[in-house]
């Protein structure tokens, strides 16, 4: 929680307000889809508690059919003049009187069940199997099938059993045993059969419900559907996914949702459903759901742009003084101007805006006026430096044409003696402090010729300067000292053969120039020591810290000296200088 604090108070201004903001409309928006869920979900139970009423009123009327059913059954078993004219039939023994007998028991049978609702036929069986039928749609039972029907009735001991349709027979039957009443004897006299049609009795709740998509299964115990007979996949499915003896149910069937309502048959085991497509049912719930959800994300939308809008009021002013700040962090004293700065509103932050730029005005004057006395200061600094260069080298120039003078070289001393002249009448014109590379290399030149005399085949010189940089502007005498001292440190600490190289290469906007030679090297605890000038060098004394100095002063804090070196591998001392040489501001002060 304590980093989430801290997260949150780094934000920006903007991004506070802008997660306050978002924080408010996602409460309301949330609260209200909650409120819009609930009253939803009161519609959801609305609708089931009206499928539910549906089913029961089909079911009832399905079931008061399946009772009337039952009762005839009973009744055709329990009729004392059918149980006479079986009980005759069983001891009868001529045709003629069984046919007589049987007409009398169809006429009974067409007075007892022939006109009641939803009969396809009554059909009844003596002990020898004949059947005598009634109906309008009278079929014959196979011998199979019979054995079947007699089989469940015997087990069922006079008790109704219930029979789907089936390929064979399209009509669900109600069979029961007819057993001998009158004298108590309960003597097996035959079997009773009653054939309805479901179709006929479900059709006035299929005709309403069909509009709606709406259907009506009936399953058995082992969630089989028994009616209709012609069924889906999807059918079976649903069923399938029944749970409790009653309640209702979201089925999901290959991508389509179903709203699923059933309840248990009473004087079956069969389970009534009603099957309706979700979408159609829920449709006015839906609508409304996503009429209320696009309209909030709508409104959130738009609030929130409108928020954004008034939050930019009220940042935008600090972050542009933010950003002059900033640019006048980075020395942009004059053009501290933001791109975007424009005319704030006379509130707070435009009172802000306005009293900033006073005091930057102020501050730029004090800064013009302190600038020229430190150019003053920084020109006398420079002339020091660049003044330490002349007796030093002179001592060490005029030792090397002493040496040459004794040893009778007259025109070898001729010639240290111009090149000294050169380098001299170079150190005196301080008009230009910043020359071209292949200038400064003149002077590296004489200088290398001088010394050249001095030792001899020792000193080994290479210049790989490339043609494109020979217009590069370098300070005067930058060159020079480094390789004095490469001589210093190198020639004249081995007795072998030292090569001195001098290289240059662009890198980015820079210049890098190094002077490289294969002498000793160094430790790095006396590089240190070289650099920040504790060792003072033998020479012209001007040091790597003297020429560093005055690269910084030149071009700022990021260019300067760099010396790699390792004892046994030879030194590099690298100097980077801008491209251009620097600005013409640069050039100007440098010049003063």
């Amino acid at each position: 929680m304590k980093r989430f604090i801290r997260l949150f108070s780094d934000l920006k201004m903007k991004h506070k307000l802008f997660c306050l903001l978002s924080l408010i409309l996602i409460s309301f928006s949330v609260g209200g889809l909650l409120l819009i869920q609930y009253a939803l979900h009161v519609y959801n139970e609305e609708i089931h508690r009206q499928s539910a009423q549906s089913l029961k009123v089909s079911s009832a009327l399905v079931e008061k059919e399946i009772a009337k059913m039952k009762r005839l059954s009973y009744t055709l078993a329990t009729d004392p003049y059918l149980q006479a004219y079986l009980a005759d039939l069983k001891e009868s023994e001529g045709s003629y009187e069984s046919y007589l007998i049987g007409v009398s028991m169809e006429r009974r049978l067409v007075e007892l069940g022939a006109f009641e609702n939803y009969i396809d036929s009554i059909q009844l069986y003596d002990t020898a199997d004949r059947n005598y039928s009634i109906g309008k749609r009278v079929v014959a039972i196979e011998d199979e099938q019979l054995m079947t029907y007699k089989q469940a009735t015997m087990e069922k001991d006079g008790g109704v059993e219930w029979f789907v349709a089936d390929e064979q027979d399209e009509s669900f039957v109600a069979a029961r045993e007819v057993n001998a009443y009158a004298n108590l004897s309960f003597e097996r006299l035959g079997m009773v059969i009653v054939r309805f049609n479901m179709n006929e009795m479900v059709s006035s709740f299929e005709d309403s419900a069909a509009e709606q998509g709406t259907k009506l299964l009936i399953t058995n115990a082992d969630q089989e559907v028994i009616f209709p007979q012609e069924t889906a996949e999807k059918d079976a499915y649903l069923a399938s996914n029944l749970l409790n003896d009653a309640g209702y149910r979201v089925v999901n069937y290959e991508g389509e949702r179903y709203f699923v309502t059933y309840t248990s048959a009473n004087f079956t085991n069969w389970k009534y459903m009603i099957a309706s497509p979700y979408n159609q049912l829920f449709e006015a719930g839906s609508f409304v759901m996503k009429a209320v959800i696009s309209l909030y994300l709508l409104l959130f939308v738009l609030l929130l742009l409108l928020g954004i809008r008034f939050i930019k009021g009220i940042t935008n002013p600090i972050e542009a003084l933010n950003r002059k700040m900033k640019r006048v962090e980075s020395a942009e004293v004059v053009d501290f101007y933001d791109n975007h700065d424009r005319k704030f509103t006379n509130d707070e932050a435009g009172q802000m805006h306005e009293n900033f730029n006073k005091m930057m005005r102020q501050i730029h004057s004090l800064i013009e006026e302190n600038y020229e006395k430190q150019l003053v200061i920084k020109d006398a600094e420079f002339k020091t430096l660049q003044a330490q260069i002349n007796p030093h080298f002179l001592y060490n120039t005029l030792e090397s044409i002493n040496w040459s003078a004794k040893l009778g070289k007259a025109q070898e001393t001729s010639r240290m003696a111009t090149s000294l002249g050169f380098i001299l009448r170079s150190s005196l014109e301080t008009k230009e402090p910043l020359i071209t590379l292949a200038e400064e290399m003149e002077i590296v030149n004489h200088y290398i010729m001088i010394q050249s005399y001095r030792f001899q085949n020792r000193l080994v010189f290479h210049n790989r300067l490339p043609d494109h940089l020979l217009t590069c502007k370098v300070p005067k005498f930058s060159l020079q000292p480094l390789v004095e001292n490469a001589i210093r440190y190198g020639v004249q600490e081995i007795v072998g053969v030292c090569t001195i190289t001098i290289e240059a290469a662009q890198v980015g906007e820079d210049t890098v120039i190094s002077v490289i030679d294969d002498g000793p090297g160094m430790e790095d605890a006396f590089i240190c020591n070289l650099q920040s000038g504790v060792y003072r060098t033998k020479g012209t004394g001007l040091g790597i810290r003297n020429i560093n100095n005055r690269l910084k002063m030149l071009f700022g804090p990021a260019y300067g000296i760099e010396v790699r070196s390792k004892r046994g591998s030879g030194t590099t001392v690298m100097l980077t200088i801008p491209y251009k040489g620097g600005s013409d501001h640069v050039q100007s002060a440098a010049g003063r």
